[in-house]
């Protein structure tokens, strides 16, 4: 009887475990392409394709607390080509706090600090559009503002697609 009893609470305890839950913190690596697509500023309205072709590599490491709230680090360099000349044009350090929103949806609030001399704020709006179980794929929008190395203020929207790990 006794052992019976011990192991029907050891059935009920290994069925109600999920063996598939993350324990935090849980560490994740990205890497993407960014397009510029508009900036806007006092001076000028500039846009990406038909003035210049920008191009930016984000990579960096998400460090999630807890399902909904983490840690992002992501260093972007940036490339440039505008009247067939090519650069690397600056590197971005981009430090922030990630958002679980749900349904594959992330904010991410980011700080941001450019080789150029530009400092600023950029809200990233994410969404996993294919998860897999090694890796995901995902679109985001980020809203850049900009200010500082004497130039006026600006505020752009670029898209960003990728692989996280």
């Amino acid at each position: 009887m006794q052992f019976r009893f011990i192991t029907l609470i050891f059935l009920l305890f290994i069925s109600t475990q999920n063996y598939s839950q993350t324990t935090y913190p849980k560490i994740t690596g990205y890497f993407g392409i960014l397009h510029p697509i508009v900036s806007f500023s006092s001076e000028e309205t500039s846009v990406n394709f038909r003035d210049y072709y920008a191009v930016g590599f984000p990579t960096g490491i998400n460090i999630w607390k807890s399902s909904k709230i983490g840690f992002s680090v992501e260093i972007v360099p940036n490339i440039k080509v505008q009247d067939g000349n090519d650069k690397m044009n600056s590197i971005l350090f981009h430090p922030g706090v990630l958002v679980a929103l749900g349904n594959g949806f992330t904010f991410a609030g980011r700080a941001a600090f450019d080789t150029s001399g530009r400092y600023g704020i950029t809200p990233v709006f994410n969404k996993t559009v294919i998860k897999s179980e090694n890796c995901s794929y995902f679109v985001a929008v980020p809203l850049p503002l900009r200010f500082g190395n004497g130039h006026p203020t600006s505020f752009g929207a670029s898209f960003q697609f990728g692989i996280a790990f």
